[in-house]
């Protein structure tokens, strides 16, 4: 019994928990430390610091983020002309063709900004000047003649305007009296009582559809000579000598139409189009020949 109470007074039970004092074993962090963001982030995704500050300097600088501007849309409006500068590039452009009626570029680009604008008139003369400089640019004749046919549209919309003001031009005729009656039938007579306001409106409206069809033959007609011009530079192109019978036909030049359908015919007897221009190219004939009736009897 001596000698094992001694054994275990000799055991070193203080000394082994001051050693376990001094070296504490490190434990492992928590896991709700470690799936914090930041936390992470600091330990497993330093690059990403990297990536959001490219990613900031590149929204700032490209897309203008907080610097009052539209970032790439002002870069690519200015590259192209877009938004508001297309005003100050036409009257850039009309000062550069005043000062140099004979740049033939300036007028081609003066042409296209009036299209963009839909300003037909203007881009018609801008044309019509460019092509006379350049009489063999095959590109901008057949535009000349789509903006001749875009201006006819607007001239057969306005004769058709006023075809309608003119047969609803008498106020008062919604009140005349019954044609029965005997004030009526001097109402109704051409020589007698007749509505003076109705027959103004009625004659200003019968004079502007007037005008408006010489506007649209015209326009044709400039139409079928740009396609006259075209068809000389490019004799076997179908589509051209479809567009020139359909212009000629509509300015009243039928003989010319009937050689254009004709043509067509001749060199695409199997196209798609050919059963559409069989019929244009029998129409065209039929008012060759009523138009030779009138002028004999004439």
């Amino acid at each position: 019994m001596a000698r094992g109470t001694q054994h275990r007074k000799r055991r070193p039970a203080q000394n082994a928990r001051a050693a376990a004092v001094a070296k504490p074993k490190k434990q492992k962090a928590p896991q709700w430390q470690e799936e914090l963001f930041f936390s992470r982030l600091r330990n497993h995704a330093k690059w990403a610091y990297v990536g959001l500050a490219v990613a900031f300097v590149l929204g700032f600088v490209l897309l203008g983020v907080g610097s009052g501007s539209n970032g790439l849309s002002d870069v690519f409006q200015n590259a192209f002309n877009f938004g508001s500068s297309s005003g100050t590039s036409i009257s850039s452009l009309e000062h550069k063709v005043s000062k140099k009626p004979q740049d033939a570029t300036a007028w081609r680009d003066l042409a296209t900004a009036y299209e963009q604008k839909q300003r037909t008139a203007d881009a018609v003369n801008a044309l019509e000047r460019y092509t006379s400089l350049r009489p063999k640019d095959q590109t901008a004749l057949g535009e000349l003649a789509s903006q001749y046919s875009t201006l006819s549209q607007t001239y057969a919309t306005d004769y058709q305007s006023a075809q309608a003001e003119a047969s609803t031009a008498s106020p008062g005729s919604t009140f005349a009296p019954a044609a029965s009656t005997t004030f009526g039938k001097i109402f109704n007579d051409p020589s007698g009582l007749q509505d003076p306001i109705g027959a103004v409106i009625s004659s200003q409206a019968q004079q502007r559809s007037q005008t408006a069809l010489s506007n649209y033959t015209g326009a044709q007609k400039s139409a079928e000579s740009a396609l006259q011009k075209l068809a000389k530079l490019t004799p076997r192109d179908v589509s051209v000598q479809y567009q020139l019978g359909q212009a000629a036909q509509a300015a009243g030049d039928y003989k010319a139409a009937v050689a254009a359908y004709t043509r067509f015919l001749k060199l695409s007897p199997n196209d798609v189009d050919a059963p559409a221009v069989k019929q244009l190219l029998k129409q065209a004939r039929s008012l060759v020949a009523s138009s030779a009736a009138s002028a004999s009897t004439g």
